[in-house]
């Protein structure tokens, strides 16, 4: 699976994005999709994912209530809205796509195979 990810940009504190993640290769609908981010000097850090068809997502609490991840399967894609974003928000987003995840597996990095390259997201105060 080759994921690629994009929707980044400059945004001011209170503003939304989405970002997209579309893949290509094997079949995209057997994969729990995930988001994570990674800001200068942090560790990275899990955003949200979700489920293959869909029917569970998950979210890190730092962006619960304002971001929303959901897929389109027949159009390969995942996609995060994210709203009343905040400066704290900056950093590069990847997406990930990992298979036969378990429950306590969603959140850490390290379980998930496949990484797209990352896109930058800046929000000014």
């Amino acid at each position: 699976v080759q994921l690629q990810a994009s929707g980044g940009g400059l945004v001011q504190a209170g503003d939304s994005l989405r970002l997209s993640c579309v893949a290509s290769g094997r079949t995209f609908s057997r994969y729990t999709v995930g988001w994570f981010r990674q800001a200068p000097g942090n560790v990275r850090e899990f955003v949200a994912t979700i489920r293959a068809n869909g029917g569970h997502t998950y979210y890190g609490d730092s962006v619960k209530g304002r971001f929303t991840i959901s897929r389109d399967n027949g159009e390969n894609t995942v996609y995060l809205q994210m709203n009343s974003l905040k400066p704290e928000d900056t950093a590069v987003y990847y997406c990930a796509a990992g298979g036969g995840l378990i429950q306590s597996s969603l959140r850490i990095s390290d379980h998930y195979d496949y990484w797209g390259q990352g896109t930058l997201v800046t929000v000014s105060s």
